[in-house]
């Protein structure tokens, strides 16, 4: 049974930071491209960032240079550092693991709001 477990989401001002992280278990962890998605109320669900099992990383416009994504294949985690954060952040940011299925987790508020 797979599992994608996300973490780290609040409430936080615009200009702070949080980190999220995704324990997965059920899959070969190291195999997968792991990614991170985010949904705002009355939007469709975007990309964020993903990495590739190799390392490879690719961001949203949005947020580079803000965020960053990375993987530790023995904690089999991805995480996501945001810094310097924006109102328009606010969202449920998802994890997502693909390798030829794709898999998601339940989904970590995240409130950017003074």
């Amino acid at each position: 049974q797979v599992q994608l477990v996300e973490s780290g989401g609040g409430l936080v001002q615009p200009g702070g930071s949080l980190r999220l992280s995704c324990a997965a278990s059920g899959i070969l962890f190291s195999t997968y491209s792991m990614g991170w998605y985010r949904q705002a109320p009355g939007k469709q669900r975007e990309l964020v960032a993903t990495i590739t099992n190799s390392g490879n990383t690719n961001y949203a416009d949005s947020v580079k240079g803000r965020f960053t994504i990375s993987r530790d294949n023995a904690k089999n985690t991805v995480y996501l550092q945001m810094n310097s954060l924006k109102p328009e952040d606010t969202a449920v940011y998802y994890c997502n693991a693909h390798r030829i299925f794709a898999y998601w987790g339940q989904g970590t508020q995240v409130t950017v709001s003074s």
